[in-house]
């Protein structure tokens, strides 16, 4: 008796190129891996920005030659190596979950794991903003029209407190306490989920409450968008926003390339661990007291 042919199922193996389908579900298995907000931000840069590189080349192998030509790429653009080894860190942990998914071959990931980083000579200063080029930014916005107010308040708690985009944006009413007498930020949530408080001068606070009682915000997150109308609309800025804001008076001051985490450079070493040590820097005026 003959028997009936069973039909075998077939495998489907790994692939060598990776199309847009395959590189969009391995870049959210990154994303989904990570749980800090900051980390999702560089990881979705960065990788959108390897994607647009592979795609712009067609029927090219997600191999380590290709990985290196990347490098190479980014090398020449001139970037700094540590902004090189975090892209190339991207890729790798984009390569690590296609392989995960059965999309890309564990030869070829284990291959672009072998990928080197750019090596780090020297450390980079970045910009450091002097008393007098910090007391010129915060003067920047006029403080006449609504948008100015919010601008000078953002700036003020940028420059004197120490925080990261994300955390500003994140600030609401009950972030603004009282501690000791003294006005502190109080259980911010920070990078990789820290918790600290912040001391926050008088003066800082008396900026924020300008704007505050001028764009009428009585609960909810402190800064707003701005309509051209000039009336606070939406329920928060944004962390993009934080960036445009600092550029534009930074160019009013005539400082170049400056960037919001230069600011909170510039609060570190003036921010204490504890409110004893703190006290007689609070009850400072603007910047140039402070310093």
């Amino acid at each position: 008796m003959l028997r009936k042919p069973t039909s075998k199922r077939t495998r489907s193996k790994p692939k060598a190129v990776l199309r847009l389908p395959d590189l969009d579900q391995a870049k959210s298995a990154v994303l989904n891996s990570l749980t800090s907000a900051d980390a999702q931000r560089g990881y979705r840069h960065a990788i959108d920005e390897f994607v647009d590189w592979y795609c712009s080349e067609p029927r090219l192998s997600f191999n380590r030659a290709v990985v290196l030509r990347y490098r190479i790429h980014l090398e020449s653009r001139r970037l700094a190596p540590g902004t090189v080894n975090l892209r190339l860190g991207a890729v790798r942990r984009l390569a690590y979950e296609a392989a995960d998914c059965g999309l890309l071959s564990p030869d070829l990931a284990a291959g672009i794991r072998r990928v080197k980083g750019v090596k780090k000579v020297g450390v980079r200063l970045g910009n450091w903003l002097t008393a007098e080029q910090s007391q010129n930014l915060w003067q920047a916005p006029g403080g006449e029209r609504l948008k100015e107010k919010r601008d000078r308040a953002l700036l003020a708690v940028l420059l004197a407190c120490g925080l990261r985009r994300h955390e500003a944006v994140e600030l609401n009413f009950g972030h603004i306490q009282q501690r000791e007498e003294h006005w502190a930020i109080v259980d911010l949530k920070g990078k990789a989920g820290h918790i600290r408080t912040i001391p926050m001068p008088a003066w800082v606070k008396n900026v924020l409450d300008q704007w505050l009682q001028a764009g009428n915000i009585t609960s909810g997150k402190l800064f707003r968008r701005v309509h051209k109308m000039g009336k606070p609309w939406g329920e928060r800025l944004t962390e993009k926003a934080v960036w445009h804001v600092v550029r534009e008076y930074a160019t009013k001051a005539s400082i170049d390339k400056l960037a919001p985490h230069d600011l909170r450079r510039y609060a570190e070493p003036r921010i204490m661990p504890s409110f004893t040590a703190v006290r007689a820097w609070v009850k400072e005026e603007p910047i140039n007291g402070s310093a």
